[in-house]
């Protein structure tokens, strides 16, 4: 509460719960000064989030650290009301004026603008991408090269325009879109100059569709033009396509590697999208602890979320295909499953999480279908097994913080989560 006392502080204990969220004007102009104490909420955070003072990676550790229930810092709920405070009367009355009711506002990442923007985004990509028609090849290859050069350079204008603008999200819808037209420039321009390898498909949309070497001149291109981009915008979401091309391209080096021989070798495709998807991730790792050092707010983002994603999906999905005959061998996956989950808890990133309780889930399954099939008692062992889990789901709330602490001690400087 406010002081009361008839004698001004030069650092007073705390501002004002109704002037709460933002750095106000205190009695002294030093808003540093050791007992200058603010009220935050967890709007307030989301939006240092959005603004890249903070990283979303740290965010729950952070809020989790505040919030303990023996946090110095945790005050106890109180209703969603705010006050206003005339400036005339700030120094003289500590009592406020008439609530009003603090509006219930959805987070950036989830209001209805933001999904209109994704949405919105998502279908012109898909336009410029995976719904291109043949019909399209009716303007010939240089009528495609105009097309596609049109919009990519009208999507980086308006790109310009609305980060200008303070519109990060739909800035980098737009900007992503121009990395999206890379790959069709290129075709086109190919075609166009009679360079493009005989006995390929002569349909763009087949990019999205079938794995062929003849791909890679293509894929090479967008990934020099994304990143040269990705430098000039710096828009986290535009590291989306460098991460889908990162994934196409793995199959389509794997069959460069084995088209002289003539046949499909499919468990070659599995471990060469093995050895992609760990390359992936420690990209993403390397891109996760320049993020976090960062001084600049620009770069002080989450530009690692979508190689991360990719990165899993290929290094899992290499991983679950490897069927051995073994019980050793399966054992030795759950295990490894076991260890993504844990991964994803030091490092703040669900995806490992989900893709290591999907590997541990199929184990389970095969344990109840081939290895205790017949037996009366697996059902019930299986049960008391989920009840544990919930159990430790129990205990790991918690005691989040202290088990994230350790865990994160596991981890390099740069990879820790936000310690207050």
């Amino acid at each position: 509460m406010p002081s009361t006392s008839s004698t001004p502080s030069d650092y007073p204990d705390t501002y004002a719960n109704w002037q709460a969220t933002r750095f106000a004007e205190t009695r002294v102009e030093d808003v540093f000064a050791p007992g200058v104490r603010v009220q935050l909420s967890w709007k307030d955070i989301e939006e240092a989030v959005e603004r890249g003072a903070i990283l979303p990676t740290e965010v729950h550790s952070l809020w989790a650290s505040w919030a303990a229930p023996d946090s110095p810092q945790r005050l106890a709920a109180q209703p969603e009301t705010r006050y206003e405070v005339s400036p005339d009367d700030s120094d003289e009355s500590d009592e406020p004026d008439e609530p009003l009711v603090m509006p219930t506002l959805a987070g950036p990442r989830f209001s209805f603008t933001n999904t209109l923007y994704y949405f919105g985004g998502m279908v012109a990509i898909g336009a410029m991408s995976l719904f291109m028609t043949l019909g399209w090849q009716s303007f010939g290859p240089w009528g495609l090269t105009l097309i596609s050069l049109g919009y990519l350079l009208a999507s980086l204008k308006v790109a310009d325009y609305l980060k200008g603008r303070s519109l990060p999200v739909p800035a980098g819808i737009l900007a992503t879109l121009a990395v999206v037209l890379v790959p069709l420039l290129v075709w086109a321009v190919q075609n166009g100059l009679g360079w493009w390898p005989p006995g390929g498909s002569n349909s763009y949309s087949a990019y999205h569709t079938h794995i062929n070497w003849r791909w890679l001149t293509l894929e090479f291109v967008t990934l020099a033009a994304g990143v040269v981009m990705l430098w000039r915008y710096r828009l986290p979401f535009m590291v989306m396509p460098i991460a889908v091309t990162l994934w196409y391209m793995n199959m389509d080096v794997a069959h460069a590697i084995w088209s002289h021989t003539g046949l499909w070798d499919w468990k070659f495709i599995r471990d060469v999208s093995l050895v992609f998807g760990i390359a992936t991730v420690f990209i993403a790792l390397w891109v996760d602890v320049r993020c976090r050092r960062a001084t600049e707010p620009e770069w002080k983002q989450d530009y690692a979320f979508w190689l991360y994603l990719f990165g899993t999906l290929m290094f899992w999905g290499g991983l679950s295909l490897r069927d051995s005959n073994s019980e050793l061998g399966k054992a030795l996956y759950c295990l490894i499953n076991l260890v993504l989950v844990f991964a994803g808890a030091a490092l703040g990133r669900r995806v490992f999480t989900v893709f290591g309780g999907l590997g541990v889930a199929i184990y389970l399954g095969h344990l109840s279908h081939k290895v205790f099939g017949d037996s009366l008692m697996f059902p019930f062992a299986l049960s008391l097994l989920g009840l544990g889990v919930i159990g430790l789901g129990i205990w790991w709330q918690r005691h989040e913080e202290s088990i994230n602490a350790t865990l994160g001690n596991w981890l390099p400087e740069g990879l820790r989560p936000a310690t207050v």
